[in-house]
């Protein structure tokens, strides 16, 4: 059993370093006439009025597939067309004002034919994915993205392993460098990813904050026991002190009450017994910020200030429903 458990291990070692020397020559070539052609790839893409057409067939066919969803949750419009939908009627959906990127790795598939041609008819710009610069999709394209030869993985069968790993690396090089040409934001992300712990993490402090009545704040001639009713009114623990301009003068925490307990209680004025340095952060600030901030300070909350006025308090748990944490 071990020595099948070795073997299997050797296998899987094996096809990752095949792979890796694949990405290493694509890598490399990029500083070659690859490299031209992916900046004209990304120039025509990101002046492209319409949206992106991918399409491929077989294992080319999943890579096109997702190299279109990439493209689209990173702001870029583009859709998946299979090459056969295409001949029966989907060629309706290819605009002239589209870009189509084809994968082959042959660059003979015959299932291409109709889109290619379709292209060439009404002057759609076709960006060609190809293992072979002489093909014929090589030939009819615009834009020829080139790749290296490479040597798949199970080099008896010749089943595609470390081409469809190329492809897929050099869909995922022209989708970030359009994000980087671009002005695509966090926000507009979180806009196209609304759902899961990655929307969570897009939030921004604004979205989950508390705000008017349930912000626990007292002026700082308010007495001590003003400030303990305040604080057993709310649920985060604290009160906030703010000056007669309303701004964040300082905190009181139930640690600071105990420790003013501990020498008899005494209503004294509030600000003797609070904090100075209140923990705050901007309401434009990430969630993701605010969690960070906590975990590194052992906090449960922060003011949210805008101009030293607080606008807002978040806490902990409010990042808890949200799922960040």
């Amino acid at each position: 059993m071990l020595k099948h458990d070795n073997k299997s291990r050797q296998s899987a070692e094996a096809t990752i370093a095949c792979e890796i020397r694949g990405l290493e020559a694509l890598r490399d070539a990029l500083n070659g006439p690859l490299g031209e052609a992916f900046n004209k790839a990304v120039e025509a893409l990101t002046n492209a009025p319409g949206r992106v057409i991918v399409t491929g067939v077989g294992k080319s066919g999943h890579i096109a597939r997702k190299i279109a969803a990439t493209l689209a949750s990173t702001g870029k419009p583009a859709h998946f067309v299979h090459p056969s939908d295409a001949s029966h009627g989907d060629l309706g959906m290819v605009r002239a004002d589209d870009v189509v990127l084809a994968l082959s790795w042959s660059g003979e598939t015959a299932e291409l034919s109709d889109i290619v041609a379709y292209t060439r008819r009404f002057g759609v710009t076709l960006i060609a994915s190809t293992g072979d610069a002489a093909s014929t999709l090589a030939r009819a394209a615009d834009i020829v993205l080139a790749m290296p030869t490479c040597e798949e993985a199970c080099s008896d069968l010749l089943a595609p392993t470390t081409s469809t790993t190329m492809q897929l690396a050099l869909g995922d090089a022209l989708a970030v460098a359009l994000l980087d040409q671009g002005s695509f934001s966090a926000e507009d992300f979180r806009t196209l990813h609304p759902g899961g712990r990655l929307g969570a993490r897009l939030l921004r402090v604004s979205a989950l904050m508390h705000t008017g009545s349930e912000v626990p704040l007292i002026r700082e001639d308010a007495t001590l026991a003003e400030a303990i009713v305040r604080m057993t009114g709310g649920r985060f623990g604290m009160t906030g002190v703010v000056d007669a301009q309303g701004a964040l003068v300082g905190v009181i925490t139930d640690g600071d009450l105990r420790r003013a307990f501990t020498h008899g209680f005494q209503d004294r004025p509030a600000m003797e017994v609070m904090g100075r340095s209140p923990r705050t952060i901007a309401p434009d600030e990430l969630a993701q910020a605010a969690l960070a901030r906590m975990n590194a300070e052992g906090i449960t909350s922060l003011f949210v200030l805008e101009n030293t006025r607080v606008t807002g308090v978040l806490h902990v748990h409010d990042l808890l429903r949200a799922g960040l944490v």
